[in-house]
């Protein structure tokens, strides 16, 4: 049995009686919940996202090898400032990545971001764990402020309750991959450390009060409240470092779960923003820290796959490099390896615009990403001449795997493919446990960048 065939059986019960009941409730457990990426419903899709154990298992382990890659650079670049100039930080950058955050590893929450296309092998064969299980390119490492753990698993206990999810959980098993806990788990673990005690903190979720996520951090809110722990949600332009604590109103904050970014931040106020100084200071403990910054620069990737580093990495990391990262370069004046072949890279970049994507070093949403099969070379040599004045990466085209999913439009149940990216959630760096799915008809598959669909993910098996 294979996993298209749990896929169609699950289309084939979307009647249009079914299909109709499932959206109404749908629509009305988003609205309920807060499920709302600024005013826009996360989720437009009937169908989850199915992944067979053995794809999950296969996800997780190569995550895992290279999350060790990963730490590796970071230490380096820690330890060395030549090194770190990799990374092309800023001069307030270079100084906060140094700062010790009393806890380890750095970067306790975390999500990396890929493209998986499965082989198409029997069910069976897969939960086996028999042969690869799919090519698997991670395209970005989003080690500052990963987002959606919260909004994946409250809309999986939507799904469950969908009319059609029903009727087909009598032929297939399904299994949620939950992540709220990891991130719990991770701010306790390096609050303990920081703190050292079991105390519990009293948790301030640090974002602007305007952004489209706000929804995300009261769910998180109403979480970690029914854990007992007191939390409150803060406005950065809100905070207060006063008589030694930082403050919002008369909660005191011992621990910030960070989801602003702390160029904002720095933007906001500089280096004396009471919250850097709070935290610099030893008076809270921020999660995930400052030192998250050089691994969020795309530059890590080009750090990763790059000639002069290979050194760092032990046989299995440099495989795992090799298969699953993307050739990805600073954008600079050098000649470098391509396939084994030394190569002048601004020429090359310019010559080879059809598998090529730029990319900012630093930032998010899709912003400022130029993907050249999609320009014309005038547009592309203009895109090159900006990534040579401000950081830029370039990278290596992937395949972008599509499957189909059903929509309700105008009453009518439409099934067309969506193309779609694999992100797993990492803990500790180095736990992998869940996965956030997004759906996308454009080829840039950001829903901060507009449009698009998030889908809970579930492993599938025949009953």
């Amino acid at each position: 049995m294979t996993l298209q065939h749990a896929i169609q059986t699950y289309h084939d019960l979307l009647t249009a009686g079914v299909a109709a009941e499932s959206q109404g409730e749908l629509e009305a457990q988003q609205q309920r919940r807060g499920l709302f990426f600024g005013e826009r419903p996360l989720c437009t899709v009937l169908r989850p996202r199915f992944l067979t154990p053995g794809q999950y298992r296969f996800i997780q382990r190569r995550t895992r090898t290279l999350l060790r890659a990963f730490d590796k650079i970071h230490q380096a670049g820690v330890a060395n400032k030549t090194f770190r100039a990799q990374f092309d930080l800023t001069d307030w950058e270079e100084e906060l990545v140094q700062h010790d955050p009393g806890f380890r590893p750095a970067i306790p929450i975390s999500r990396l971001d890929a493209f998986f296309t499965p082989h198409p092998q029997p069910l069976s064969q897969r939960e086996k764990g028999v042969g690869g299980e799919g090519a698997l390119y991670f395209t970005e490492y989003n080690a500052e402020t990963p987002a959606a753990s919260a909004y994946n698993d409250v809309l999986t206990d939507v799904f469950y309750a969908l009319p059609v999810m029903q009727r087909f959980l009598r032929r297939y098993q399904v299994f949620p991959l939950p992540a709220r806990h990891g991130v719990l788990r991770a701010l306790l673990a390096a609050f303990r450390q920081w703190r050292g005690t079991s105390e519990a903190p009293r948790i301030a979720i640090l974002d602007w009060g305007e952004v489209p996520t706000y929804s995300e951090f009261v769910l998180f809110e109403s979480y970690f409240k029914s854990q007992g722990l007191e939390c409150i949600i803060a406005d950065p332009r809100e905070v207060e470092y006063r008589q030694g604590g930082l403050y919002t109103g008369d909660f005191h904050i011992t621990l910030i779960y960070k989801r602003v970014l702390i160029s904002e931040l720095i933007e906001h106020g500089g280096l004396d923003h009471p919250v850097v100084r709070a935290v610099r200071e030893g008076a809270v403990c921020m999660v995930n820290p400052f030192a998250c910054k050089m691994l969020y620069k795309k530059a890590s990737l080009a750090v990763l796959s790059d000639e002069r580093n290979t050194h760092l990495f032990n046989r299995e990391e440099r495989q795992a490099i090799s298969d699953h990262i993307p050739w990805t370069r600073r954008v600079e004046e050098r000649r470098t390896e391509y396939n084994g072949q030394t190569v002048d890279l601004i020429p090359f970049i310019h010559q080879q615009r059809e598998r090529l994507v730029l990319k900012p070093n630093d930032d998010y949403g899709g912003r400022g990403i130029v993907l050249g099969w999609t320009v014309d070379d005038a547009a592309w040599a203009e895109a090159v001449q900006i990534a040579l004045t401000t950081p830029y990466i370039v990278q290596e085209r992937v395949p972008i795997p599509s499957e189909p999913y059903p929509s309700l439009i105008d009453d009518q149940l439409h099934i067309f493919d969506r193309m779609l990216d694999t992100a797993p959630f990492v803990f500790h760096s180095d736990s992998v446990y869940g996965c956030l799915t997004r759906l996308s008809t454009a080829a840039l598959l950001n829903v901060t960048a507009g449009g698009g669909s998030t889908a809970p993910t579930f492993l599938v098996t025949r009953r």
